[in-house]
């Protein structure tokens, strides 16, 4: 059925209408005690702020500033002022409990309210609150209403800095129009010499009796003062460091080769450089050996119960030559291999150029001792290689230690230059030469040249005379006679002096050593040895 028209003022039109009226009435105080409450708690923060920030002066609240919780109070309150109603402040609430265009709605009126607001509360000190150095004025007991809204609204108040005082910086806040108080000065310079102005006596050059230019010239020589001084600290350092590790390198070294003295025989003997004996024995520091069979051990007991069991009392091999009691003995390398091979070691504890260790089979050894009523000692040694390509007649030599300077080194060069005048042969040394065996093998030269000139009576001499009578090397001859200042370059033709001064100081020395450190050439029974 179609709809009765309302006639205006009917009954049924009224009832309507107060039905409506009444409806929007009750959603009016619910709306009115929704915000009532709202702003209840805010006006509490507020006063919270203005308490904390106000130390001194209590807060004076009127009764028409007092919020009561319920809608009928509320509008009996308003009813009750006088005046227009105050507006409590508003900060915006979570927006979660409100949905829809209500919540839009009322965020704009929160927004508008806070641009409407006065500055917010000072501090003590009289500055705003920033969002640095804000005061915490929430208790345990707060809503969490109450914190959100504080967030909040220092968000919306953090925004906007432009009431905020503005931080002065230092050339904002200095006066660069002081002066120093010394007469005349016109405060330029600094006594330190790293500034271009001064405002005080104690930085004044004018004060010290020093002008600006003095200052800057003795800042930057101190500064190369501190240079130098840092550079020198670094150097000073640096050879601390370089010290430390050579001292670390020499300690590595000797932890590699720990034997610094041996037993032979009735000697004890300082070694002098390294030698490659198996780990187990360098690690001991002191070795025990056999003069005999140069035999190695760890200790003193071990080596009595070797002397008492060993029955060698001469190096192995064929006695070549004796006189008196000094013999030398021909040891092959190959038919006694380890007797050569302890030889090699043990002459590289005194031997810096030494390489041969092992590999002794392509050798020949020509061991020289002293005989006495226990047995042959040993002396020294060479070392001659059984075909040698460049007519090498010594490869290796060594005099012991408690042998040397007594002419015995002399005697085994000798030696060696006689087995080469058998073999019809020159000889020389192995290159290159020790120290101490290039002290010797010049002054061999020296007196075989000596010995020669003394007994030439011609008045015409050839170096290659010289050589072929002695065994010894042109080049050897040639480089000693230079040394001696006898070789001459005139008119295209080398000449050679004979000095007598020289002569009569070798006689001299000859006479006073006499014959016994000498070889005797008839005393040699060798043949030279065919092949290998």
């Amino acid at each position: 059925m179609p709809r009765r028209k309302r006639n205006a003022g009917s009954s049924s039109e009224g009832t309507e209408d107060s039905d409506f009226s009444a409806d929007h009435e009750h959603t009016d105080r619910i709306e009115t005690y929704g915000r009532t409450r709202r702003n209840t708690r805010l006006t509490r923060a507020s006063l919270r702020l203005s308490q904390s920030s106000q130390d001194s002066s209590p807060v004076q609240i009127s009764p028409t500033e007092v919020v009561t919780f319920s809608a009928r109070r509320v509008t009996r309150s308003r009813s009750l002022q006088q005046g227009p109603p105050v507006t409590p402040k508003k900060y915006p609430l979570r927006q979660s409990r409100s949905s829809g265009s209500d919540t839009e709605q009322h965020v704009e009126d929160l927004k508008r309210a806070a641009d409407q607001d006065e500055s917010p509360p000072r501090t003590p000190t009289g500055n705003a609150l920033s969002s640095e150095s804000d005061i915490d004025v929430s208790s345990p007991n707060a809503s969490p209403d109450e914190s959100l809204a504080k967030e909040l609204s220092l968000k919306d108040s953090g925004s906007d800095l432009s009431h905020r005082p503005k931080r002065r910086r230092f050339h904002e806040s200095y006066n660069f129009n002081m002066k120093c108080p010394t007469p005349g000065c016109n405060s330029l310079g600094h006594l330190t010499g790293k500034h271009e102005r001064h405002f005080s006596i104690s930085g004044c050059p004018l004060f010290h009796n020093l002008s600006v230019d003095e200052c800057k010239t003795r800042a930057s020589s101190r500064d190369k003062q501190v240079e130098e001084r840092t550079l020198s600290h670094r150097q000073d350092e640096n050879r601390h460091g370089t010290r430390h590790q050579e001292k670390l390198q020499g300690q590595v070294a000797e932890g590699s080769n720990m034997i610094k003295t041996i037993v032979f025989g009735r000697y004890e003997l300082d070694t002098w450089y390294h030698s490659p004996y198996p780990e187990e024995y360098a690690r001991l520091g002191r070795l025990y050996m056999c003069e005999f069979c140069l035999k190695y051990m760890k200790s003193l007991t071990i080596l009595r119960r070797h002397m008492a069991k060993c029955v060698w009392k001469h190096p192995p091999g064929d006695e070549i030559y004796r006189k008196g009691n000094i013999s030398v003995f021909e040891v092959d390398g190959k038919k006694n291999k380890i007797y050569c091979q302890n030889l090699c070691l043990l002459a590289k504890l005194f031997l810096d150029h030494k390489t041969l260790y092992y590999d002794v089979e392509p050798f020949l050894f020509y061991v020289m001792t002293e005989a006495d009523n226990t047995g042959c000692h040993l002396v020294g040694y060479f070392s001659k290689e059984k075909n040698s390509f460049l007519n090498y007649n010594v490869s290796c030599i060594l005099t012991m230690p408690q042998y040397m300077r007594q002419g015995y080194g002399k005697m085994l060069i000798d030696f060696s230059y006689l087995l080469s005048k058998v073999e019809e042969k020159v000889g020389s040394p192995e290159r290159p030469l020790s120290d101490l065996g290039l002290i010797s093998y010049r002054s061999y030269w020296k007196e075989v040249l000596l010995r020669y000139l003394n007994q030439f009576q011609g008045k015409e001499i050839s170096i290659k005379e010289i050589s072929q009578e002695t065994a010894v090397n042109p080049v050897d001859i040639v480089s000693t006679l230079q040394s001696l200042q006898m070789l001459k370059y005139w008119k295209g033709k080398h000449l050679v002096l004979k000095r007598q001064d020289l002569i009569d100081d070798w006689k001299a020395k000859e006479t006073k050593r006499g014959s016994s450190k000498t070889i005797e050439p008839t005393a040699l029974k060798w043949t030279p040895p065919k092949g290998t």
